[in-house]
């Protein structure tokens, strides 16, 4: 191996290279390492662990999310700013293989996500809403999101690539004696942009519902 002079960004930008060709089971820092030239050894200047550089990763991950400005900010009314944060935040786990694995849960490295945090509550706010509640309705719309893409992506693993084991047709044959639960396959497992679209709207409307609002 070469001794070649890495840095944090360089290794990280090769992960997430490397997590669309072989998925997060297969991204190790072994592989990593090889693709840039050095040693495994090499790595641990720059990050403890694995999970150390899965933050890292998701940072940079969110970084270019925001690279074109935070999304939503200029949205008319809360209800439209959920819609858009939640959608291209579904966009940008999308453009990764095992996205939504890599960026759930993971602690950013960075404060950078306070700034559009502040304009969200804000926006919340300013519509009325309470710090708490603007809080929990931030927060529940960012778990639905996750959540759908996290099942989403663990039957498609990219948009249009089928995982395996996923066949709707096969699924109701072996569900036969279960007809509800057999028919259910369609809107489990098809028609991703539609179902997300409908779940925001629950979202919204739940948010609306459950959180009073001053003005």
């Amino acid at each position: 191996m070469a001794t070649t002079k890495i840095d944090r960004a360089q290794v990280a930008d090769t992960a997430l290279r490397l997590l669309n060709e072989v998925g997060l089971d297969g991204l190790t820092l072994r592989a990593i390492a090889k693709e840039l030239g050095v040693q495994a050894p090499a790595l641990y200047w720059h990050f403890k662990n694995k999970q150390a550089l899965l933050d890292e990763m998701a940072t940079v991950m969110y970084r270019r999310l925001m690279a074109d400005g935070i999304p939503g900010a200029e949205a008319q009314t809360w209800q439209e700013m959920v819609r858009a944060v939640s959608r291209a935040l579904r966009a940008m786990m999308l453009g990764y293989r095992d996205g939504a694995k890599v960026y759930g849960g993971a602690r950013f490295t960075g404060t950078d996500h306070a700034e559009s945090l502040e304009v969200y509550l804000g926006a919340l706010l300013k519509a009325g809403f309470t710090q708490r509640d603007a809080t929990r309705a931030t927060m529940t719309s960012y778990a639905y999101t996750m959540g759908f893409v996290a099942e989403e992506q663990g039957t498609e693993p990219r948009p249009g690539e089928r995982g395996e084991g996923v066949d709707v047709a096969a699924r109701a044959a072996a569900l036969a004696a279960y007809p509800l639960a057999a028919a259910a396959g369609p809107e489990l497992f098809e028609a991703n942009d539609e179902r997300f679209e409908e779940g925001l709207d629950v979202v919204v409307a739940g948010i609306e519902a459950v959180y009073p609002r001053r003005g």
